[in-house]
C-alpha cells in the first residue's frame, strides 16, 4: 500500500509541474489574443503566488482538520477546474481571478504532500519526488509546443492538463482509505491534541526556525533568479544569440532534474545534511565560473554545476523538518518553509531585475554569490545549533 500511495504522490507532484512552466510558453501568443501589456503576465504570476503563500501558511490547520488524502484530492479539482478556466476564459481579468484558486490549491498540495513524504518515506523519495516535479514542469511546455504544431490553440494546452488532473482527482478520491493505512499509528490523534491550542505563528518560535526559512528564501531566490535572468545575462554579458541563451536556461533546469534523480541514489549513504553542504559549495563553484574574467565555456559550465549544486539542497532541506524541529512541530513549519520558499521566488527575482535596470545585469553573479553566502551560513549556524553539545 505504501509503494501504491508512493506512485500516486509521485504523478501528483508530475500534475503540480505541469502549469508552472505553461504560462511563460503561452504567454507570447496569450498576450496577442487578449490585446494586453506584455507585462500583464506579471499580474497572474503574482496573483498565483499570492494564493500559494496564503494556501501554506494555513495547511497545517486545514491538513489537520480535514486530512491528507481528502485535502488533496480537493486541492488538485481546485487547481483542475482553475486550469479549465484559463482555457475558457474571455478577458485577462478572468485569468487573474483564477489564478487564485490555482495558487491555493497548488500551495495545499506542495505543503502536504511534502509534509507526508518527510514523515514517511525515506530522503531519496523526497529528492525524486522533485525531480517528478522536474519532469512535469518540462512537459507542459512540451504539450503546448506539440499542440502548437498542429495548428491548435494556447487555449488547448490548457484544456489538456486540466483534462489530466480531473481524472487525477477521481484516483486521488479512491485513494482517500490508503493515506490513513500508511500513515504512522497515532501520530494523528497525538497531533491533533497538541496542535488544538497552538497558535498561527508558533512555529516561528522554534529552535533554529529562523535560520531554516533564511536557508528556503535565499535557496528558492537563488534558483528562481537563475531561471529568469540566466538568459538575460548570458545574452547581454556574453554575447549569446537569445536562442542559444534560452537553450542554456533549458539545461540549467535539466542539470537540476536529473541532479535531483541522482541524489535519491546517494542518499543511501550520504546524510541530508551534508548533501545541502556539498551542494552549497558546487553552487558557489558555479557562482564563481560566472563571475571571474573566465572563457564564455565556464561561464556555461557554471550554469550546469549550479543546477547540480542546487537539486540536493530543496528535497533534503524538506526532509530534514521533522528531524529538526519534532513530527509533531513539522506540518506547521512546513507551511511556513513552503510560504517563505514562494516569497522568496516571487520577490527576490524582480528586485534584482529593478537593480540591474538602473546598474547592470553584469552584477547577477555577485547576488547569486550573496544568496549562497547567506544560504550556506544559516544551513551551518542551524546545524550548530540543533547538535546536541
Amino acid at each position: 500500500m505504501a509503494t501504491l500511495l508512493l506512485v500516486i504522490i509521485y504523478i501528483a507532484f508530475i500534475s503540480l509541474g505541469l502549469p508552472d512552466a505553461l504560462l511563460g510558453a503561452a504567454w507570447p501568443v496569450m498576450q496577442a489574443d487578449f490585446a494586453v501589456p506584455f507585462s500583464s503576465a506579471g499580474m497572474i504570476s503574482m496573483t498565483i503566488s499570492g494564493g500559494t503563500i496564503v494556501s501554506s501558511i494555513f495547511s497545517s490547520r486545514v491538513l489537520r482538520r480535514y486530512g491528507i488524502g481528502r485535502v488533496t484530492a480537493v486541492s488538485v479539482g481546485l487547481t483542475a477546474a482553475a486550469l479549465l478556466g484559463f482555457g475558457l476564459a474571455p478577458s485577462l481579468w478572468w485569468i487573474i481571478l483564477l489564478a487564485l484558486p490555482l495558487g491555493i490549491g497548488a500551495g495545499a498540495v506542495d505543503a502536504g504532500l511534502n509534509t507526508f513524504v518527510a514523515g514517511h518515506y525515506e530522503s531519496r523519495h523526497m529528492s525524486w519526488l522533485h525531480s517528478f516535479w522536474g519532469l512535469g514542469a518540462l512537459t507542459g511546455p512540451l504539450v503546448l509546443s506539440a499542440l502548437f504544431a498542429r495548428g491548435m490553440s494556447w487555449r488547448s494546452g490548457y484544456l489538456s492538463i486540466a483534462v489530466f488532473q480531473t481524472i487525477l482527482v477521481a484516483v486521488l478520491v479512491f485513494a482517500i482509505p490508503l493515506w490513513n493505512k500508511v500513515r504512522r499509528r497515532g501520530s494523528r490523534e497525538s497531533e491533533s491534541r497538541e496542535a488544538a491550542h497552538r497558535s498561527l505563528l508558533f512555529p516561528l518560535g522554534l529552535k533554529g526556525a529562523k535560520l531554516a526559512l533564511l536557508a528556503f528564501f535565499c535557496y528558492c531566490g537563488l534558483e528562481a533568479s537563475m531561471g529568469l535572468w540566466g538568459g538575460s545575462y548570458l545574452f547581454r554579458m556574453k554575447g549569446l544569440a537569445p536562442a542559444e541563451a534560452a537553450t542554456w536556461v533549458s539545461l540549467f533546469y535539466a542539470s537540476l532534474t536529473v541532479g535531483r534523480f541522482a541524489t535519491g541514489f546517494l542518499t543511501y549513504r550520504v546524510a541530508n545534511r551534508d548533501l545541502i553542504r556539498y551542494g552549497s559549495l558546487a553552487i558557489l563553484a558555479g557562482v564563481l565560473l560566472m563571475l571571474l574574467p573566465l572563457p564564455l565555456p565556464a561561464a556555461l559550465a557554471g550554469f550546469l554545476v549550479i543546477g547540480l549544486g542546487c537539486a540536493p539542497i530543496y528535497p533534503c532541506m524538506l526532509h530534514e523538518t521533522p528531524s529538526r524541529f519534532g513530527a509533531d512541530n513539522a506540518p506547521s513549519i512546513m507551511g511556513f518553509q513552503m510560504a517563505v520558499a514562494y516569497i522568496g521566488s516571487t520577490f527576490l527575482p524582480p528586485a534584482f531585475g529593478f537593480i540591474a535596470s538602473i546598474t547592470s545585469l553584469a552584477l547577477l553573479p555577485a547576488f547569486l554569490l550573496a544568496y549562497i553566502a547567506c544560504l550556506a551560513a544559516a544551513s551551518e549556524l542551524l546545524r550548530k545549533k540543533l547538535t546536541p553539545s
